[in-house]
């Protein structure tokens, strides 16, 4: 496999068409959500083989909270996308802060072993200037 092609693939699953997170209004200040999926699914990119996680989102929300049904049909989506470990666990995160805007977010993905490995990714992201 030459370098386009690996390019290519290391891309797999970051511009695919997902369901849209819906939100809700947050009514109180500085306090922390933790949601965890523990049914994670998606493919390899570059087996086309499941893999399995279980993600967690923490964060605090600034006025928005995402809507939980709308975060499990999200999730769901996934489930037949050729995606890395490591650009689900981003792609998540990037598609979370961007519907609900928090002050922190924290996302931790913990995929069951390949090949006697298991991997865990883990991204973060705060919100610059004023709350």
């Amino acid at each position: 496999m030459n370098l386009r092609e690996k390019t290519k693939l290391a891309k797999g699953g970051l511009e695919a068409k997902l369901p849209k997170l819906d939100v809700f209004p947050n009514l109180f200040k500085d306090y922390k959500i933790t949601i965890s999926v523990p049914e994670y699914t998606s493919l390899c990119p570059h087996t086309a083989l499941p893999d399995f996680a279980t993600i967690t989102i923490q964060y605090i929300p600034n006025k928005l909270c995402v809507e939980l049904k709308s975060f499990k049909y999200y999730i769901l989506g996934y489930r037949n996308l050729g995606i890395s470990h490591e650009n689900a666990v981003n792609r998540i995160l990037q598609d979370f802060v961007a519907a609900c805007q928090p002050k922190w977010a924290g996302i931790k993905g913990v995929f069951t072993p390949r090949g006697g490995i298991i991997t865990t990714v883990e991204a973060e992201h705060r919100k610059r200037g004023k709350n």
